[in-house]
């Protein structure tokens, strides 16, 4: 079980550098069995500029389980509109290590759909 984590950070590691490397905001996905989370990360000035998670007050009202797609496509508009409102609109999407499929491929493709670039 710790190799997994571990390979799963080194995957992260890769692509932060990269991402730093461009100097754009990254959108940081990060997940457990039973929510969703997704910040908006200025990492030159290294900090949090919004984020949107399943454990916020309006959202839990909104979804049965914190932990399933429909949780992550509400996720995905909410941080979507959240950018948007601040005037954010290109980003680079920083997965954490995490495949790209089921709840974060639900959050990137709701967040690119409700007007995030990436």
């Amino acid at each position: 079980m710790k190799n997994l984590k571990l390979k799963r950070l080194n995957r992260a590691k890769k692509t932060r550098k990269k991402i730093q490397e461009l100097g754009v905001l990254r959108l940081t996905i990060s997940r457990t069995n039973n929510h969703i989370y997704a910040q908006i990360i200025d990492d030159s000035k290294r900090v949090t500029i919004t984020s949107a998670s399943s454990i916020e007050p309006e959202i839990k009202s909104q979804i049965k389980f914190g932990s399933n797609i429909s949780s992550a496509v509400i996720i995905g508009k909410r941080i979507a509109e959240k950018a948007k409102n601040l005037g954010i609109s290109e980003i680079a999407f920083d997965r954490s290590g995490y495949q790209y499929h089921g709840r974060v491929k639900a959050l990137a493709e709701s967040a690119r759909t409700n007007g995030l670039k990436f």
